[in-house]
């Protein structure tokens, strides 16, 4: 099979990843063999590859948005899916399944979790290996592509939303408006949400529109009312104060990412007093993706997405970093229409 590896973490203008030929994995018991159809390119990919993130597996193969159809499951796995299903590969990989927090439903927060495309490989490539337990059902009436981007930027943003504790109806203002905050929007604004965007790009500015905010500025622009709740997508520190201003008194302030450049000092009058509050948004459980997913199903969802070929996975990060697609970008390994090579 042909995969991507990170070959030395550094910055996405170098070549900080190679395309290698090498043997598909075998799966081991407890895990599926997936022919990949579709691959998102996530912000945290590009973490991954340019070093932001420390390293777990040394030439790790990224990619955790992966839609892929079940080509074999190793034996005594139970699970549910069938050969040639088609599932979705999240970025949470596995847990422990028996510390304090998993037992708690926070398994998000296992100190043993492991991720695709970090501690695994990845969806950058032509197979992948999953764990059946974690593996996700799709929903239907997408298509692969517009499936790929549901598996964080879905996911992630909707746990995000959910720490935002958006009142019935409420204000909420959304920081950066790429793969993940473009969906969000969407489930916000169907909750009966106002939903305000900052952001720098005006491409993006004006899907966001298109999709129904009420109103889109530029990143360190006021709303143009008090925010009951806000999401910071953008991997940049310097926005969390402007954010917190926007807040209305007793306002929550969610910070979406995995990796964000230093916030700088607060001023407690202006930026913290009135009960608002920060909170962070580390990786999801199960439960959030089986829910966000649902909502998927009854919701029809508008995927922003740009296409590139497994072989163009580069391109697609530089372009990502450079703001160059508005929504999200999807790896396509193979053209459509040609099959599988199952033996």
């Amino acid at each position: 099979m042909r995969a991507w590896r990170v070959s030395e973490p550094g910055p996405i203008l170098g070549e900080p990843i190679e395309l290698v030929t090498e043997k598909r994995p075998v799966p081991q018991r407890g895990e599926m063999l997936l022919a990949v159809e579709a691959c998102g390119v996530c912000r945290t990919d590009l973490h991954v590859v340019e070093g932001d993130l420390p390293v777990h597996r040394p030439s790790v193969v990224p990619g955790h948005e992966v839609v892929g159809r079940v080509l074999y499951i190793a034996e005594g796995t139970s699970t549910a899916f069938r050969v040639g299903d088609l599932v979705g590969v999240p970025w949470l990989r596995s847990t422990c399944g028996t510390c304090s927090y998993c037992r708690t439903g926070a398994e998000n927060l296992c100190l043993r979790s492991r991720y695709t495309g970090w501690d695994h490989g990845g969806g950058y490539a032509d197979y992948v290996v999953a764990e059946a337990a974690y593996a996700l059902e799709l929903p239907t009436g997408y298509s692969a592509t517009e499936l790929a981007p549901l598996l964080c930027a879905g996911i992630i943003g909707y746990r995000a939303l959910k720490r935002a504790e958006l009142p019935p109806r409420g204000r909420l203002g959304i920081y950066g408006f790429g793969g993940s905050a473009h969906l969000v929007a969407q489930v916000a604004m169907h909750q009966g949400a106002i939903v305000h965007v900052m952001t720098r790009d005006q491409r993006a500015r004006d899907l966001a529109l298109e999709l129904g905010v009420a109103s889109a500025r530029d990143t360190y622009d006021q709303p143009p009312e008090p925010l009951d709740s806000a999401i910071v997508f953008a991997p940049i520190g310097d926005i969390v104060p402007t954010a917190l201003e926007a807040l209305d008194r007793g306002g929550t302030l969610s910070l979406a990412g995995i990796h964000m450049t230093d916030i700088p000092p607060l001023n407690y009058q202006r930026h913290l007093f009135h009960e608002k509050q920060i909170r962070s948004v580390e990786s999801n459980t199960r439960a959030d993706a089986r829910q966000f997913l649902r909502f998927a199903q009854d919701h029809r969802l508008h995927v922003e997405t740009t296409e590139y070929s497994l072989e163009q996975a580069l391109t697609a990060l530089r372009d990502l970093k450079e703001g160059l697609f508005a929504g999200a970008a999807v790896l396509v390994p193979l053209e459509k229409g040609l099959p599988y090579a199952t033996s």
